[in-house]
């Protein structure tokens, strides 16, 4: 088969941008009979992409990178729906369409929903990006051959609120962040200087947005009343959040690979207790860094998470702060099971199931 994969999204540093970088990949190497194009759209950000076909030119892979925005691709693929995708990069027989737009196409169409928030909680989105999830969910339902969702709590809110045949979705998990991995102390106490966090820690690591839930995170700190206990936020601003910081909360904006490779490998506790998820690859990272993981009893949480951490009810204050110190009274415990939990997940088992699903899609359409 020629496969044709929509890899724009790699660009914007999210969950998404890994699975399709660390997917894309590994697919090129262990995918030894089909050839692949990647298909990148960007304006500002297009040396990204560039870099990324570079990394992955072969005789069976190629790209094709286009001077597209977002809202351009929203408009000619979500709104107008011109313009197939074969024009663009050739004839191919399948193509994985990307988390935001759904171009036309001749070909069998798959796409991965990676989670279904802005139904559940439209209240943590702008409504800008409501409406492009909308109009392609729209897109996805009338043309995708087969949709893969990334947890069975994903699938269930597939069928249940797009209403997706169960036979169509298939489940495939993600795996953590690849280039994240445990380093030294001294590397650790490298990144707490330059940021100035002195002691212990806990750590909060996701765009700085209501579906994350910060300020329970922030509230369930000040009840723990420890001073020497330090609250680290990890994240880039995202839409709608303003936080009401308490004492000794250190937000350190957007950091490198690194340096959260180093935050993850220091922290006393990580606290992941979203209000919603279509996976969670941050448990996984802070278990891969020997980090005790507080996570949501919700959602696609307990499935990621397993009993390698302690989950709690989001909406509880009591109950995250209540959970942050059961995880420091049992660190030795779940960095232990937190240790096994991530020999169920890679992106390598992905990327094989992933084409394991092409095929099922190339012999339903004979």
């Amino acid at each position: 088969m020629r496969i044709g994969i929509d890899i724009s999204q790699i660009v914007y540093g999210t969950g998404v941008s890994c699975y399709t970088e660390n997917l894309a990949s590994v697919l090129t190497k262990i995918d030894k009979e089909n050839q692949y194009v990647f298909f990148g759209g960007s304006l500002r950000q297009k040396k990204i992409l560039e870099e990324f076909i570079k990394d992955h030119q072969s005789a069976r892979c190629r790209g094709v990178i286009l001077p597209i925005s977002p809202n351009i691709a929203d408009l000619l693929w979500n709104k107008l729906h011109i313009l197939p995708i074969d024009r663009l990069i050739g004839k191919i027989d399948l193509f994985h369409s990307s988390d935001w737009s759904q171009p036309p196409t001749k070909a069998i169409k798959i796409t991965t929903i990676h989670d279904l928030a802005m139904f559940k909680y439209p209240e943590t989105f702008h409504p800008k990006i409501i409406a492009v999830h909308k109009r392609r969910l729209e897109l996805v339902k009338k043309e995708c051959d087969m949709v893969i969702a990334v947890s069975e709590s994903t699938k269930k809110d597939i069928i249940s609120i797009l209403g997706i045949p169960e036979n169509k979705i298939k489940v495939i998990y993600e795996a953590g962040q690849g280039k994240v991995k445990r380093v030294t102390l001294e590397k650790v106490e490298k990144v707490k200087n330059k940021f100035k966090i002195k002691g212990d820690y806990l750590l909060s690591v996701s765009t700085l947005e209501p579906r994350k839930n910060l300020q329970r995170i922030i509230e369930a700190h000040k009840i723990l009343n420890n001073k020497n206990l330090t609250l680290v936020l990890v994240g880039k601003i995202g839409w709608g959040e303003s936080l009401k910081l308490g004492r000794n909360t250190i937000l350190t904006g957007f950091v490198s690979n690194e340096e959260l490779s180093a935050f993850y490998s220091g922290a006393s506790v990580l606290l992941y207790p979203s209000l919603y998820e279509g996976f969670g690859q941050n448990i996984l990272e802070g278990m891969v860094c020997g980090c005790p993981v507080v996570t949501s009893n919700i959602s696609s949480m307990p499935e990621v998470a397993g009993e390698a951490a302690e989950l709690v009810d989001p909406l509880s204050v009591e109950s995250i702060a209540e959970g942050i110190k059961k995880a420091l009274d049992n660190r030795e415990d779940l960095i232990k099971k937190g240790y096994e939990q991530i020999k169920k997940f890679s992106w390598e088992k992905c990327a094989r199931q992933t084409l394991k699903t092409y095929e099922e899609a190339a012999e339903r359409s004979e």
